[in-house]
């Protein structure tokens, strides 16, 4: 795809923004502080992720990828397992749970550790300055790809679990996690 020319470029902002023209800004070149927010990450072994991150990532925690089943009445199997004596769970409800979470951590790890390296080879073939548009395509792809697969493990982990639970344990879950007011 070629890049868009000038004009049409102007024409896509001002639609963008309603026909208006954007607001004038004050042309005081030296009074600003043009330093990068980002100058601090030149450091990272890997610039995308921090290394706590990058950790999570490894060890396969889940970060937040399963919020819309955490919020909306899907308990996850860390925590359930965490709150299992209060929660008065059985042994094939902690086995069965148990066995969802081992499942769900193992694919966690694998997928994990495909996108730390996928932002590492993504960060080095910057570095080298060698990559082409052809080559960002396919590794974006990929990271895609493992990113949606790790989400994907972490909720299916939580879908899973749910018909596990009674329906006053998932409520005892919810009070216990804060949810409901």
């Amino acid at each position: 795809m070629s890049p868009l020319r000038p004009a049409a470029c102007a024409i896509l902002g001002l639609l963008l923004l309603g026909g208006r023209p954007a607001p004038a800004v004050a042309q005081d070149h030296g009074s600003h502080d043009h330093t990068s927010p980002y100058v601090d990450l030149q450091g990272r072994d890997i610039k995308a992720l921090s290394p706590e991150e990058v950790e999570n990532l490894l060890a396969g925690e889940g970060m937040g990828f399963a919020l819309p089943a955490e919020l909306n009445g899907y308990p996850g199997p860390r925590h359930v397992l965490d709150m299992a004596p209060m929660l008065g769970l059985t042994s094939d409800q902690r086995a069965a749970i148990q066995q969802i979470f081992d499942d769900m951590q193992a694919t966690a790890r694998e997928l994990g550790a495909k996108v730390v390296d996928g932002e590492r080879e993504l960060d080095r073939a910057f570095a080298a300055g060698t990559i082409t548009p052809e080559e960002l395509g396919r590794r974006l792809e990929g990271l895609a790809r493992n990113r949606s697969a790790l989400r994907q493990a972490h909720l299916e982990a939580h879908l899973r679990l749910r018909p596990i639970l009674t329906e006053d344990q998932r409520r005892a879950y919810e009070r216990a996690r804060g949810y409901g007011g």
